[in-house]
């Protein structure tokens, strides 16, 4: 006699909360997210389908194996998380769980997901993040992305806020927290299904207009070193 887990049918789908590392395609044309334990080899869209990270041929989320999406019921549960070295740079994820789902006492393990809002923190040095600037590690054909304010940009490759959630698509929202740990501060991204005609509104105007003059600055030093080079090689001729 087989044990049957009992059946749910909600009328919406559960909300559930996760953290993932942001991940940026190698050519630039897609963004996506990284999980932090089992499956953070295979890298997920912001509307995906789980996969058994062990190759077998099951549908997750299978009774006797772990594979599937993961995430737990409280907000607070999955932001305790991001107090660990190794997460600090990770973003806070609020997901829609769909198709099938197993549920436990903390989360759920489940089929099908739905990123709805990415909250990113502070800049390593404690400025609100401007954007998502490259994190120096990654998977084979993704770079991974983490939270970076407009001062600390800089030069390194990087996306806005807004910008990533364009990339993303599928009505992805991505907003910033301040660097006090408050309330977030800064929100960007598009509602509907596609990402083209999004509006951008102040928050995300200010990001971009922020990120743009870093840059400037930096190329600014960049030609006067070059200048003050050009000039030195010229006199000492």
């Amino acid at each position: 006699m087989r044990l049957r887990l009992p059946a749910e049918r909600p009328t919406e789908p559960p909300t559930g909360y996760k953290i993932a590392h942001p991940v940026l395609s190698q050519d630039g044309t897609r963004a996506g997210f990284t999980g932090v334990s089992l499956g953070g080899a295979l890298p997920y869209a912001v509307l995906d389908d789980a996969s058994c990270v062990y190759g077998r041929r099951h549908r997750p989320p299978a009774r006797l194996c772990d594979c599937g999406f993961h995430c737990v019921h409280d907000r607070s549960a999955a932001e305790a998380m991001l107090c660990t070295a190794e997460h600090r740079t990770a973003l806070l994820l609020e997901v829609s769980v769909l198709g099938a789902y197993i549920r436990f006492e903390r989360g759920f393990r489940y089929a099908r997901q739905r990123v709805r809002t990415a909250t990113a923190g502070p800049c390593a040095c404690g400025a609100t993040a401007a954007a998502l600037g490259d994190a120096g590690w990654g998977r084979p054909g993704w770079r991974a992305l983490g939270p970076v304010c407009a001062g600390c940009v800089r030069g390194r490759p990087s996306v806005s806020l807004a910008g990533f959630a364009r990339l993303a698509g599928h009505g992805l929202r991505v907003v910033a927290r301040g660097g006090d740990g408050g309330f977030p501060v800064g929100e960007s991204g598009e509602s509907g299904e596609s990402a083209a005609g999004a509006e951008l509104g102040v928050p995300e105007l200010v990001a971009e207009a922020a990120l743009l003059q870093a840059r400037l600055d930096w190329f600014q030093s960049q030609l006067a070193r070059l200048g003050e080079r050009g000039t030195g090689g010229a006199e000492r001729g």
